[in-house]
C-alpha cells in the first residue's frame, strides 16, 4: 500500500478548513444583516409607540398619513395587519408621517414638550401665523398656531405630525414647513419630509381604527384615495401683504354696485365650483378672476363676470344641462369642441356672468403651450390667447376653494403684460387689449349656426 503524501494531506486539510471558515463567515454576515434589519424595525416600532403615547397624553387625534405605510396597507385591502412583526409601519425610511385634524384640539406647548420628554423623545414644535386671520386683514394680531411637530427618538428615527385646519372653503389645509434658524436642523430637512415642502389642501378623510403591527392606529378608510389627493394637494396662499399694499394705492370701490357684484361673483363662483366638482371636471380661475386673486386677493369689481378655465379633454356634453339645473342657464356658446369652445352662463336677473374657456394644448420645441379661443359674434372673427404650459395648484378666493395655475405670475403676465398687470385698467377690449391675443382667422359663414349660438 503506497504511503500517504504528508504535503498533499496538509493541503487538503488547509483547503477544507478555509472553506469551512468562509462558510461560517458568510453565515455570520447573513445572520448579522438580518439581525440589524430586525433591530432597526424594533427601533422604529418603539419610536412610533412612544409618539402615539405622547398623542394620547395630550389628546391629539393623530392618524396615519405616511405615504409608504398607507400604500402597503392599501395593498392588503384594508385587512388588519398585526401579529407578524412591524411589516407595514416600519418601512425602512428615516421618517414616518402622521397627521391630525387640529381645529378643536387644545394646544399646550409645554404639555407637548413635557410628554415628549417623558417618552424619551426630542420634539421641535413648528408654529406660524393662522392664515384664516390673515384673510381678514388681522396680520398683526394673527395668533401663532402649531403647524408641524417633529419627534426624534434616541436612535434617530423621525416622526412627523402635520396639523390640518379647516379653512372657510370647507377643506383641510396644512402649512409648509419652515424651520427657524434657531431650530434643531438635525431633526430633518423639510425637503426630506413627506409633508412640508409646500402647503396642502385636502378633503376631510373618513377615518377608521385599525390594528396595524400591533398598534391601534387611525387610518384613512380609502388610503389609495388619500394618497391620490396628496399627489395633487399643492396649495398656494393668497398674497395678503401685496393685496393690502395694492389697496393702499388703489382703494377698493365702496359703492353699492361694487359690493353687489362681489357678492354675486362669490355666489356664481361657489355654484360653478359645486357644479363642476360634482361632474368631476377640474377647473381653475382664469383671466380677470385669476388676476384679481393674484393681485388683490379678491374680485375685480369692474370686470362684471367670473372667468374659469377647463382643459378641453375634460369637456362633458351635459355641462349646459347641469348648470341650467343649478340656476345658471346658457347665455351663449361659441366655437366647437375641436376648436375655440367657450360657454357663458347668466345668473338670474341678468347679474354676474360665468364664462368657461376651454384650453387646448400644443407641443413645440420650447416644451408646449396652451391656448383658448374667442369669437366675435357679429363678424365670426376668431382670436387666440396663448399661455405657457402650467400645472394646477389649489387656492382660495372669497371662501371658495379653487385651482390656479401654479406658475400664476407667468400666467397673469402672459395675459396682461409683464408689468401692466399690477395696475388697474378699466378700459379693456378683449379683442385687442390682452398681451397674448392674436388673430386666428374667421369662421366660415356656413358654420355660424354651429359655432355662434346665442340664447
Amino acid at each position: 500500500m503506497p504511503r500517504l503524501n504528508k504535503t498533499g494531506l496538509l493541503a487538503v486539510l488547509v483547503a477544507a478548513s478555509s472553506a469551512f471558515l468562509l462558510f461560517q463567515l458568510y453565515y455570520y454576515r447573513q445572520s448579522s444583516n438580518g439581525g440589524n434589519t430586525l433591530r432597526q424595525k424594533d427601533i422604529q416600532w418603539d419610536a412610533l409607540r412612544r409618539v402615539m403615547g405622547v398623542a394620547r397624553k395630550v389628546a391629539l387625534p393623530i392618524f396615519l398619513a405616511d405615504p409608504a405605510a398607507l400604500s402597503l396597507i392599501g395593498q392588503m385591502g384594508g385587512s388588519e395587519g398585526g401579529g407578524h412583526g412591524c411589516s407595514f409601519l416600519c418601512t425602512g425610511r428615516p421618517v414616518t408621517a402622521f397627521a391630525a385634524i387640529a381645529d378643536h384640539w387644545k394646544y399646550d406647548r409645554q404639555a407637548v414638550a413635557t410628554a415628549a420628554s417623558q417618552k424619551g423623545l426630542e420634539v421641535e414644535q413648528v408654529r406660524g401665523r393662522d392664515p384664516r386671520l390673515l384673510e381678514e386683514g388681522a396680520e398683526l394680531s394673527a395668533a401663532q398656531i402649531p403647524l408641524h411637530f417633529l419627534f426624534r427618538s434616541t436612535h434617530g428615527h423621525i416622526i412627523q405630525v402635520v396639523l390640518l385646519y379647516q379653512r372657510s372653503g370647507g377643506y383641510l389645509w396644512h402649512a409648509p414647513l419652515r424651520l427657524a434658524p434657531s431650530a434643531d436642523h438635525r431633526l430633518a430637512s423639510p425637503t426630506s419630509l413627506p409633508y412640508g415642502r409646500h402647503a396642502g389642501a385636502y378633503h376631510r378623510p373618513e377615518l377608521v381604527l385599525m390594528v396595524v403591527d400591533g398598534l391601534d392606529v387611525q387610518v384613512p378608510r380609502n388610503s389609495s384615495h388619500f394618497l391620490s389627493l396628496r399627489s395633487h394637494a399643492h396649495f398656494i396662499e393668497c398674497r395678503h401683504k401685496e393685496a393690502r399694499a395694492f389697496y393702499q394705492l388703489y382703494p377698493e370701490d365702496g359703492s353699492v354696485e361694487a359690493a353687489e357684484f362681489r357678492r354675486g361673483a362669490r355666489s356664481v363662483l361657489s355654484l360653478a365650483a359645486r357644479t363642476l366638482d360634482a361632474l368631476n371636471v377640474p377647473f381653475w380661475i382664469s383671466s380677470g378672476t385669476c388676476l384679481g386673486w393674484y393681485r388683490q386677493c379678491g374680485f375685480i369689481s369692474y370686470s362684471r363676470d367670473v372667468d374659469v378655465g377647463v382643459f378641453i379633454r375634460h369637456y362633458r356634453p351635459d355641462l349646459a344641462t347641469a348648470f341650467a339645473s343649478a340656476g345658471l342657464p346658457l347665455k351663449h356658446r361659441f366655437g366647437k369642441v375641436e376648436d375655440s369652445l367657450e360657454l357663458s352662463f347668466q345668473s338670474p336677473g341678468g347679474g354676474v356672468k360665468l364664462d368657461i374657456f376651454f384650453f387646448y394644448q400644443e407641443e413645440n420645441e420650447g416644451g408646449g403651450i396652451v391656448w383658448n379661443g374667442g369669437t366675435q359674434a357679429k363678424s365670426g372673427r376668431k382670436f387666440k390667447y396663448v399661455f405657457p404650459s402650467f400645472k394646477l395648484c389649489w387656492a382660495e378666493l372669497a371662501g371658495v376653494r379653487v385651482r390656479v395655475p401654479c406658475t400664476t405670475l407667468d400666467y397673469v403676465r402672459a395675459n396682461y403684460g409683464h408689468e401692466a398687470w399690477s395696475s388697474p385698467v378699466t378700459a379693456w377690449d378683449w379683442k385687442t387689449s390682452p398681451a397674448n391675443v392674436m388673430e386666428n382667422g374667421v369662421w366660415p359663414r356656413e358654420d355660424w349656426g354651429q359655432v355662434i349660438q346665442l340664447y
